[in-house]
């Protein structure tokens, strides 16, 4: 029996009692993912995506563990939320124009203590400053670098478009501004280098392409550690009493780790490990995340019908963005039909094996976004199903 064969009959053992759809977490392989991360990081302390875990049960059990220390969170809702929950260190990871939530944050001292809010442009001081009301509390400020690539005199950009800001003069200016504006501190720096943390560098049957992504990343990974430890210089001539630079994800984490100028590394698909980690030569993990369809019909030799399953990934659509048929080995999507909205046809000899009722189990391309697809998710230690905690949907919250 192949190791992919046992853990599909340790899923089938452990949810007999569970129909499906089903979504479940290996707890072994979830903190095994973990130690992973915590070695890759070399001793600096990991802040959790919580944007690829979406379930309060399992941001409390990784922050329990050593080698993690707070939150990155993806909206301001959230990060309030996660805050008034008990969580004392949450950075929001991306600009906000919750009005509302500026409001609440500056009017409440424990929220604004544990809350840090992303800004990478004086219009969006502006706007908090309109909200703020009466509230008068100290606004706790993360500064954000763009970390892309320009090449050619900045005629060919590689990386995500986020952040205005690229060079170490114009965060430095930036830091200067909130600086003279009553009711803002600048407490960190943010760098998240996405074409390199979260771009595969090992794609299978693409070896050109493969090569061609290792030799950007290493000439991009060389440019923005230069760059990053000069942001940090520049900064800190403005703010000594800078708390935190942030930078990396979950496929760079020990490249980020190895730069003097980094103090903490952001990461959280790796502890799902969803199918877009695959294809990656510097770590290898374990997915923990899984969701079961029920096959309900079988039309043929070599086909069956499973129940919805079309859960696509944000991102540019494509195949990638797809999940993935899993276990049983063997299986694939009709390209004619692809996974579906209420149901999904599966081909190849494996189909010739189900029966009505029975599950196939699939991995999602992105981490957290399986979240959004279930109330809860049953958590799996050994053939066992040893608690079910509500995801965040399942709090009846839905925060994008």
């Amino acid at each position: 029996m192949t190791a992919r064969a046992a853990d599909r009959a340790r899923y089938d053992r452990a949810t007999a009692h569970l129909d499906a759809p089903v979504a479940i977490v290996d707890l072994d392989a979830f903190d095994a993912n973990a130690d992973d991360l915590v070695r890759r990081a070399g001793g600096k302390p990991i802040r959790v995506a919580s944007k690829s875990v979406r379930c309060r049960a399992l941001l409390e059990r990784v922050l329990a563990r050593d080698g993690f220390r707070g939150i990155m969170s993806f909206t301001l809702a959230e990060s309030l939320w996660l805050a008034r929950s008990g969580f004392d260190d949450v950075l929001l990871a991306y600009p906000s124009a919750d009005r509302a939530g500026y409001a609440e944050l500056a009017a409440d001292p424990k929220l604004a203590a544990a809350v840090t809010v992303m800004v990478d442009d004086v219009a969006q001081l502006d706007l908090i400053d309109a909200a703020r009301g009466d509230g008068r509390e100290v606004v706790r400020v993360c500064l954000e670098l763009d970390t892309s690539l320009r090449l050619l005199g900045g005629r060919v950009r590689v990386g995500a478009r986020r952040s205005p800001l690229h060079s170490p003069a114009e965060v430095a200016e930036l830091a200067r501004a909130v600086a003279r504006r009553p009711g803002f501190r600048v407490v960190g720096i943010m760098a998240y280098e996405g074409h390199i943390a979260g771009v595969g560098d090992a794609i299978a049957g693409r070896p050109l392409r493969s090569r061609a992504v290792r030799l950007m990343q290493a000439a991009a990974r060389r440019e923005l550690a230069e760059r990053r430890a000069a942001v940090v210089r520049a900064v800190r001539a403005v703010v000594p009493e800078l708390e935190f630079v942030n930078g990396g994800g979950t496929g760079s984490v020990q490249h980020t780790a190895a730069e003097d100028a980094v103090t903490e590394i952001a990461a959280g698909s790796g502890l799902y490990v969803p199918r877009l980690f695959d294809n990656y030569t510097s770590f290898s993990g374990r997915p923990a995340a899984l969701f079961a369809q029920p096959v309900v019909r079988r039309p043929g030799v070599g086909v069956v019908t499973v129940l919805g399953g079309g859960y696509p990934a944000s991102g540019a659509a494509g195949r990638d963005r797809l999940p993935v048929p899993y276990l049983p080995e063997g299986l694939r999507y009709d390209p004619q039909e692809g996974p579906g909205e209420v149901q999904t046809p599966l081909l190849g000899s494996a189909a010739d094996d189900l029966l009505i009722g029975d599950k196939v189990w699939f991995r999602h391309a992105k981490a957290g976004e399986l979240c959004e697809r279930f109330d809860v998710l049953h958590l799996v230690a050994g053939d066992a199903v040893t608690d079910t905690v509500p995801t965040y949907r399942g709090e009846g919250r839905t925060f994008l």
